[in-house]
């Protein structure tokens, strides 16, 4: 019972609060500090009622922040005093779905310590079971169909609690207090092994045992895991390596590798792969359990084939109870890559699984878990001082980040073309979805439509206007026209990715951007890629960029590197590539102006030094030959100085021209060669800063585009910047490739509906 100096106030609190095992912390801490009341989940924010001394009231507010659960982020948004309350105890209340609050949809976790060491107990109920979980492990985005976070709104309304179950999940002081994914062997999802000529499915443990069997026989096994399957076969052979690639027409690109959890520290098996940083050890074994980069250690016994002519090698550690028995029970890395047709989104349904992996897989490693939508692997590098995501997905996305301006109407971005994100945005909120795909294909469309409708789903909001690449030949810009019910708003590319940087970091009005990819369109209908933007988000303009030349053969260019080199001695009077062009007729077409599109892309300059100092002339992936060239390098290079000029236009250009005899000499070595190219666009782009900061206002200096995931052109650049006294920004949130691109569109509409107010 309150006694007479009891106060009653109303908490109401907002970030992250759903799907983390919130409530039951609240109400461990209530009970702590004598509190009574309830507290209760209102679709997006947690509503708490207490009554208690006000030392205590004071103590329990300082708690819900100091001492929530680690996977949560809360925010105190309103504590208001209310009329006094009689409650006998504290206690949890059902939710409610009538609020207006701040939605925040969960990712998906990785298995829990503790949930792990129940995994291997063989006195546990749950001893290997391969979906073990607890509030703060599990599945939460892939499974959720609505909100609030509820198990009749997931996925896992199918598989009715078992009365042992249910006492953990109406128990408030129990870890499986409201863990809507919780289950056991007799009441939740099974495994089940299944191969093509195989009559009935092996079902549980015996289902498991076959998998490994088939794993160490050299087999290629399709697993579903949380957000999708993965391709899996033996790490440390050559042959299971060269099989995959072969079925998967997956010639080179690195494949990613999964490391079983041993030792003290959990890394004893990865250090025989790998050489590890601290920062390294702690992302890699961090809630969201990403794939990370890193160094590879000569000698391993891993197969060469894994990252063939690479020096590091994208590794993580497993991530879900049926990972951990899978790498556990093989005792050795597993290759697990994604499994989808390349440049597709992951699959996830058992049946279009065993339809569209039959070719690659030998056997599949099924449940019955639905997926309601995919979410593939993050990957992480370390660049420019800190660990960056390359790509965001499982356990890092929806992300979520905040706008600097107010959105006059909800909108829809759909990115560009590759690394496809959609991006839902209203108020000063933004939610960018997990990575999709490139957007060439059918099933890439598909889901994107369904992400598209999904995110607006689940916040709650309908977009009112439609943001687009204003290139007409993407596949998401002649979608966005074909949505005749909504107006749409195109965004030239290198803008978004300008706007991207700067909404990552609000509070500057002089950005100088330097937007360094492959190609985008630009107003003049050239091909951009190699541009520094001034200005700020909604008011960009060109102030830089690098000489132009004209690509031979358009779009063809991205995948065979040698036309790139060609292009660049064409334009300066040179000879090169003609035992390539045998016959003389693409330089032909290209001297007439024929499918020959002019490029300022720095990401086509790489392609051309990779070209001329790796013999990369065609690729099987993208950045295949920029990636090589990068390999190369272990040292700061030699300067080659390259002119700058100011063109018709009041553009300063770059002049390239000076590299080519020094890509091209064979008396240096390829190193000598790969290094001296990194360090001069290093140092050209400072040169471009120098000249430019005497006609204008600098404030902060900004990197985005894909050229900027290269570790070593990005490193330098952002010493040279500093060394001046620049404040440098590369994005921290989002991948500074196209994944960012549906952010930056967003920022950029809401920066233009912001101008237009004033």
């Amino acid at each position: 019972m309150p006694l007479a100096d009891d106060v009653t106030v109303c908490i109401t609190l907002t970030g992250h609060v759903q799907g983390v095992g919130f409530r039951p912390f609240v109400y461990r801490i209530a009970l702590q500090h004598g509190i009574s009341g309830e507290v209760q989940n209102r679709v997006g924010e947690v509503r708490i009622i207490a009554t208690g001394s006000r030392l205590a009231i004071a103590q329990f507010q300082k708690d819900l922040i100091a001492a929530a659960p680690p996977l949560s982020r809360p925010a105190i948004a309103s504590v208001d005093p209310v009329e006094p309350q009689v409650f006998d105890a504290f206690t949890i209340a059902a939710s409610s779905e009538n609020a207006d609050a701040r939605i925040f949809v969960p990712p998906d976790y990785f298995m829990c310590d503790d949930c792990r060491e129940e995994l291997q107990d063989p006195k546990d109920r749950r001893f290997r079971y391969p979906f073990i979980n607890c509030t703060q492990c599990g599945p939460r985005y892939t499974l959720i169909r609505q909100l609030p976070y509820d198990r009749p709104n997931t996925s896992m309304d199918q598989f009715p609690l078992c009365p042992e179950c249910m006492t953990e999940y109406e128990d408030p002081a129990d870890r499986r207090f409201h863990a809507e994914p919780v289950a056991c062997p007799v009441c939740g999802p099974q495994i089940s092994f299944e191969t093509v000529d195989q009559a009935e499915p092996i079902i549980g443990e015996p289902g498991l045992k076959a998998a490994l069997d088939y794993l160490r026989d050299g087999k290629i096994i399709a697993v579903k895991g949380v957000g999708g399957y993965h391709l899996m076969c033996d790490a440390c052979s050559e042959d299971a390596v060269a099989l995959l690639r072969q079925r998967k027409c997956r010639p080179d690109k690195p494949l990613a590798i999964m490391v079983p959890v041993n030792g003290d520290d959990g890394f004893r098996d990865l250090r025989q792969f790998v050489r590890l940083s601290d920062e390294d050890k702690e992302l890699i074994a961090g809630p969201m359990r990403p794939i990370v980069l890193v160094q590879k250690l000569d000698g391993s016994p891993l197969a060469e084939n894994v990252a063939p002519g690479l020096s590091e090698l994208g590794v993580f550690l497993p991530y879900t109870p049926l990972h951990q028995l899978l790498t556990a029970g093989f005792g050795g890395p597993l290759v697990a890559t994604s499994g989808n047709i390349s440049g597709e989104p992951v699959l996830t349904a058992n049946d279009e699984a065993n339809k569209r992996l039959a070719n690659v897989a030998d056997a599949f490693l099924h449940h019955n878990r639905p997926i309601l939508r995919p979410a593939d692997d993050p990957v992480f590098r370390r660049i420019a001082g800190r660990m960056r995501p390359l790509r965001i997905g499982r356990g890092s996305a929806p992300r979520e980040l905040d706008l600097p301006w107010k959105l006059q109407q909800p909108v829809l971005a759909v990115g560009g073309h590759m690394k496809g994100t959609v991006a839902l945005g209203w108020d000063d909120r933004v939610v960018v979805s997990p990575h999709i795909g490139e957007m060439d294909s059918p099933r890439s469309m598909a889901v994107f439509e369904e992400v598209a409708a999904d995110l607006q789903e689940l916040y709650g909001v309908k977009a009112a206007r439609i943001v687009c690449d204003a290139h007409p030949g993407y596949a998401t810009h002649r979608w966005a026209r074909m949505q005749t019910d909504l107006p749409v708003s195109p965004i030239w590319h290198h803008s978004a990715h300008a706007s991207a940087v700067a909404g990552e970091f609000p509070g500057c009005d002089n950005w100088l951007i330097f937007a360094w990819d492959g190609v985008g369109l630009g107003p003049d209908q050239s091909l951009w890629g190699g541009e520094a933007l001034l200005g700020r988000p909604g008011d960009w303009q060109r102030v830089a960029s690098m000489r132009p030349f004209r690509l031979p053969g358009g779009e063809r260019a991205g995948r065979e590197p040698w036309r790139s080199a060609a292009a660049l001695h064409w334009e300066c009077d040179k000879s090169w590539g003609e035992h390539l062009d045998a016959d003389g007729l693409l330089r032909a077409a290209w001297q007439q102006q024929l499918n020959a599109p002019k490029t300022s892309a720095v990401g086509r300059l790489f392609d051309a030094a990779a070209a001329l100092v790796c013999g990369t002339n065609k690729v099987s992936f993208e950045a295949q030959g920029p990636m090589h060239l990068e390999s190369l390098c272990t040292d700061v290079g030699e300067v080659i100085r390259m002119a700058q000029s100011v063109d018709s236009d009041g553009v300063l250009r770059t002049d390239w021209e000076p590299m080519l005899a020094m890509l091209s000499d064979q008396q240096r070595s390829e190193r000598r060669r790969a290094e001296a190219f990194h360090t001069s666009m290093a140092t050209a782009l400072l040169q471009q800063v120098r000249e430019l900061a005497e006609l204008h206002k600098i404030e902060r200096v900004g990197l985005a585009g894909g050229v900027f995931q290269n570790r070593v052109l990005t490193g330098q650049v952002a010493q040279l910047l500093a060394g001046d006294g620049y404040d440098v920004r590369l994005g921290i949130d989002l991948p500074c490739n196209d994944a960012a691109i549906s952010f930056g569109q967003v920022a950029e509409c809401a920066a233009l509906d912001n101008w237009e107010d004033v």
